[in-house]
């Protein structure tokens, strides 16, 4: 099969050069460290999950169900508090994605914009903002459980049960 090469035009190079100058370097040694750090800022947080979830079923003495509540309540109180302080850009500046872990990050996700707009107002601003980054997500989430819903009510129809 034949391809055609073409020239790139002035622009493209002179973008590309820039790219070039302006992209961080890293070296292996450098995102070795990234993934050192990530796994263990992930793995700190999980493991403030567990002795949540620890404390919520042995001390409080609650059931399953309200243990798993506890636990996810807790952990987006604490990521709330922690991007409402400044705490978490910095945490998440030192670890990178492992900052990120599935519901802190959702919870850092909502916050930080609204904190970012709080000067316009409880309602124009934080109210305002406060979706524009997790919206989509909620959305796309609802919707994906809705039509699994549907499909596994036709499912069970046709099977008869």
């Amino acid at each position: 099969m034949r391809t055609l090469h073409r020239e790139k035009t002035p622009e493209a190079r002179e973008y590309d050069e820039l790219v070039q100058r302006v992209s961080p370097r890293s070296s292996a040694g450098s995102t070795a460290l990234a993934l050192v750090k990530a796994f263990g800022v992930g793995g700190l947080i999980c493991c403030v999950g567990q002795a949540i979830h620890d404390l919520g079923a042995g001390p409080l003495g609650l059931d399953d169900k309200a243990v798993s509540a506890f636990t996810s309540t807790a952990l987006i109180f604490l990521s709330a508090l922690l991007t409402g302080l400044g705490l978490y850009d910095r945490i998440g500046k030192f670890a990178g994605a492992g900052s990120i872990v599935p519901i802190t990050g959702f919870a850092n996700s909502v916050v930080s914009p609204a904190m970012e707009f709080k000067r316009e107002g409880y309602v124009l601003g934080v109210g305002a903002k406060m979706f524009v980054v997790a919206g989509p997500v909620l959305v796309y989430g609802i919707t994906a459980s809705v039509l699994y819903g549907v499909i596994y009510y036709v499912i069970r129809l046709v099977q008869g049960g």
